[in-house]
């Protein structure tokens, strides 16, 4: 997982609440073994659809998605995640993310972003009236700037170092490697091992 400081971009604004996984990434792309190849499936039913948001040319390129309330809700599926994460989004705002999905974010290094409902119509409307404005996530301080906005965010200090760090779950586990060696050094012979 790669470590995240900062998320410097422009923004897309999915001004619509209630975006659930299978609307994010359709439950017929789950059938792929790899984690690459989902950024093509990412909301692939509303693109079929030339006024879609995402069709706008004027948000090409857009590194953070602004969404309404409840994006992220219904089945646990990791893909909802490694599909933004493909299509180059590398934060999601909204004024609450469905819990699972927010875990999946920051699982994948994805920063997910709750601010307060006003502060998150504030910044749709500053991408509405101009695509080119630029947002700053600033992991490390918890906060959101953009043009005539400041916001503060909640991160628990686990979630914080593990974004900071880049650390996945893996990386979490090996940071104790010392003392699972100590603890099964010490364990009966006759006790499953992990050197077996």
């Amino acid at each position: 997982m790669r470590a995240v400081q900062r998320v410097v971009g422009r923004a897309l604004p999915l001004d619509r609440a209630n975006v659930d996984t299978d609307q994010i990434i359709p439950a017929h792309w789950l059938k792929r073994i790899e984690r690459t190849g989902y950024g093509a499936g990412l909301f692939e039913a509303w693109r079929r659809d030339p006024a879609f948001v995402m069709n706008d040319l004027r948000y090409a390129g857009a590194s953070i998605l602004i969404a309404g309330a409840n994006f992220g809700s219904g089945s646990s599926r990791e893909h909802a995640v490694w599909a933004l994460d493909e299509a180059g989004f590398s934060a999601v705002i909204a004024p609450r993310l469905a819990e699972i999905f927010r875990a999946n974010c920051l699982k994948s290094g994805l920063v997910p972003v709750e601010l307060a409902a006003d502060e998150v119509t504030k910044l749709l409307g500053l991408v509405h009236d101009d695509p080119r404005i630029e947002i700053t996530i600033d992991v490390e301080r918890r906060t959101v700037e953009a043009p005539g906005l400041r916001a503060t965010f909640a991160l628990d200090d686990h979630a914080h170092v593990r974004l900071l760090e880049g650390l996945d779950d893996i990386a979490v586990t090996l940071a104790h490697a010392d003392e699972i060696t100590a603890y099964e050094a010490q364990r009966a012979a006759w006790l499953p091992s992990l050197r077996d």
